[in-house]
């Protein structure tokens, strides 16, 4: 019986678009028919009394001929059977209520009739027909989605087990309701029920599945079977997602949960499209709404050049800037595959919002000074966001001079380009590892900030690599934002930790008492943004990232809320270990964000000021040409005295070494 079902309904999705509207207006002639028919024997109560082929013959021919038209207009006939909703049901309504108030006002009109109608039939004629032409739609929805059948539903005829996974849905509302739909209909899933917090729809159904509490969840399980949950709530806050996820950490159940409210709205994503838990969850922290005249002071009607716009930071920059009104926006990128995706994804949304905004894609490096003047120059740059920088502690820590030459000269070479320009706004992307470096990275980071720091207090400087007797006048205002991680970034230990898990372990961790700050990549852009409108010149931004988080408890409950447990010496048997492999060349145990204890705060909440000692400009000069002196000369040793001396607090492990030079073969002899 079941095959039969569905062969035919196989059958029936296949049949030309012009067939299935036949087969549906030859069966609504025949419900309105039947409807008709029906209203006289509720009236009459006696089927001899009802004479379709005689004195009511006329009324039997003018009910389809009123009724299929309204159909036809309503819409009826292009609704898709298997997306069948409450939009196609109140067309139905309307149709219907529309054809039986004109067909009463033809049995008025022809009050000679052979055979008396009553009135009361008109009336029957309308919520019969609504019963049979709505009803048999909603039951053929049914019957093409494929789970008329299956123990989940309210009409169910068997028991029989799909053998899908069971997941439970957290929550109940409209995006729940949705993603239960689309699991019916993709099949790939079996809902069995629904988890709320609201005490009012406990122990009630809602689309068939019965609704438990969040206290009753261990009894949900032991009555469905259900193996994941997952959550259906992207308006919420990240507070209560927190609390929420804490509460089902300890329960033998995969997480996972569909997207936030924004990408929902923005068309980014569906609502069936389920994603792992989002770490920001696991944080709790709400970002801070951004203050619109603060993002938009450096970008509105103003050309803005983003170096590094394929990154992480820099891709996300241009997101926001994009939708900030820019007139002009410049992506500056050396790594051709990355600017082609960053590129293609925003043009998307330009064509698909119709935004106002030019984008120009271009190749280039921050160690090539006269390209980087030429850009500037041409297309006449009014703000320019650095995020170009090699940020990977442990990569850079054995390719030192790749280091200096990109972090440092880059940054330099971008700098100086900008104050020959007349750029007006200069914001460099700096890290929370720029202070009291242990690692080559930070160090390089450190001396970046140092060269801005240095310009900024030079009105007319002589530029570095330059004739003594050239001053260039200095319009450029820079500022420097100092943050810790973000979440999702390349190099991030999330994505690690996810693919560690999904491998079945184990999930390495450097330390057990490792700690990190931790922020969304959207929410840093923006605070970028915003604090690079607050600068004065020379300003070191520090952005609140909350309280740091413990990489090893981080660790633990992602395998928590992938359903497994933590293999460990109180639990042998667990399902994945979390190994400790110690800390990596230049790492620490814990950031910080300020080098000393002079912060002010700012206007807005999340970003703080901080003043720091750093060089002269002449200084600096004399100093950077040591440096890059001994990186030309592979002098590594001199490269770390220099460093120390010149960079406030850094500390290094031992000697450092680049990999190139770090093991000497003797020449063969010719």
């Amino acid at each position: 019986m079941l095959n039969i079902a569905n062969n035919l309904r196989s059958r029936l999705i296949r049949l030309p678009r012009r067939y299935k509207r036949i087969l549906q207006v030859v069966t609504d002639v025949a419900l309105v028919w039947l409807a008709l028919w029906l209203a006289f024997l509720v009236r009459l109560g006696d089927p001899e009394h009802i004479e379709p082929l005689g004195g009511h013959a006329w009324l039997f021919a003018l009910a389809p001929l009123i009724a299929i038209p309204l159909f036809v207009r309503g819409g009826m006939y292009r609704a898709v059977m298997r997306y069948f909703g409450n939009d196609a049901l109140l067309s139905i309504a309307r149709a219907v209520s529309f054809a039986a108030l004109l067909l009463a006002v033809a049995v008025y009109w022809y009050q000679d009739a052979p055979k008396i109608i009553p009135r009361s039939m008109v009336f029957n004629y309308w919520w019969l027909s609504l019963v049979l032409i709505g009803g048999l739609r909603l039951l053929m929805r049914q019957f093409f989605m494929g789970d008329w059948y299956s123990a989940d539903t309210p009409y169910r005829f068997t028991h029989r087990d799909s053998g899908l996974p069971r997941v439970a849905v957290y929550g109940a509302g409209s995006a729940g309701n949705q993603l239960v739909a689309a699991l019916r209909l993709g099949r790939s899933m079996r809902p069995v029920a629904f988890i709320d917090d609201d005490a009012n729809i406990a122990n009630r159904v809602i689309a068939g599945l019965r609704v438990y509490t969040p206290k009753h969840i261990q009894q949900m399980i032991d009555e469905t079977g259900a193996e994941e949950i997952l959550l259906a709530m992207p308006s919420l806050s990240r507070g209560k997602r927190r609390e929420i996820l804490d509460r089902l950490e300890s329960l033998p159940l995969h997480v996972r949960s569909i997207p936030g409210f924004m990408d929902l709205a923005s068309g980014r994503v569906k609502v069936e499209d389920l994603q792992e838990v989002d770490i920001a969850d696991l944080l709790g922290r709400d970002a801070v709404p951004p203050q619109k005249a603060l993002f938009e002071r450096c970008i509105k009607d103003q050309v803005v050049l983003v170096t590094g716009a394929g990154g992480s930071i820099g891709s996300e920059l241009c997101r926001q800037i994009l939708a900030s009104g820019a007139r002009t926006l410049l992506l500056f990128e050396h790594c051709e595959f990355n600017l082609y995706n960053i590129h293609s994804e925003l043009q998307r949304r330009c064509e698909r919002e119709s935004l106002p905004i030019q984008l120009v894609p271009i190749l280039g490096s921050i160690r090539n000074a006269g390209r980087l003047h030429d850009v500037l120059q041409t297309w006449e740059v009014d703000t320019l966001y650095h995020a170009a920088a090699y940020k990977h502690v442990p990569m850079v820590e054995h390719n030192i001079a790749e280091g200096v030459l990109n972090n440092l000269v880059g940054t330099l070479n971008t700098a100086q380009a900008a104050i020959k320009a007349g750029v007006a706004n200069f914001v460099l992307i700096s890290t929370d590892k720029a202070v009291r470096p242990t690692n080559v990275m930070g160090s390089t980071k450190r001396l970046a900030e140092m060269v801005l720091q240095a310009l900024s207090r030079e009105s007319a400087p002589v530029l570095f690599g330059e004739d003594k007797a050239v001053h260039h006048v200095n319009k450029t205002r820079f500022t420097m934002v100092r943050f810790g991680n973000v979440l999702g970034s390349s190099g991030s230990v999330i994505p690690l930790f996810r693919q560690q898990i999904k491998r079945g372990g184990p999930v390495t961790v450097t330390h057990p008492n490792i700690t990190r700050y931790f922020m969304t990549i959207p929410e840093a852009a923006q605070l970028v943004i915003q604090a690079g409108s607050l600068g004065e010149g020379g300003d070191v931004f520090v952005l609140d990232m909350g309280e740091p988080v413990k990489i090893a408890v981080l660790a633990e409950k992602m395998i928590h809320l992938s359903g497994l447990t933590v293999r460990s010496e109180r639990n042998p048997q667990g399902d994945i270990a979390i190994e400790f492999t110690g800390l990596r060349p230049g790492e620490k145990l814990y950031e910080e964000l300020l080098i000393g204890d002079n912060v002010q705060p700012t206007e807005h909440p999340m970003i703080m000021r901080a003043h720091e000692e750093h060089l002269d400009w002449e200084t600096f000069k004399r100093c950077l040409a040591q440096l890059l002196a001994a990186v030309e000369a592979d002098d590594y040793a001199r490269v770390r005295q220099l460093l120390r001396e010149t960079v406030n607090g850094y500390a290094p492990d031992g000697e450092i070494v680049d990999w190139i030079h770090l093991q000497r073969r003797p020449q063969r002899p010719h």
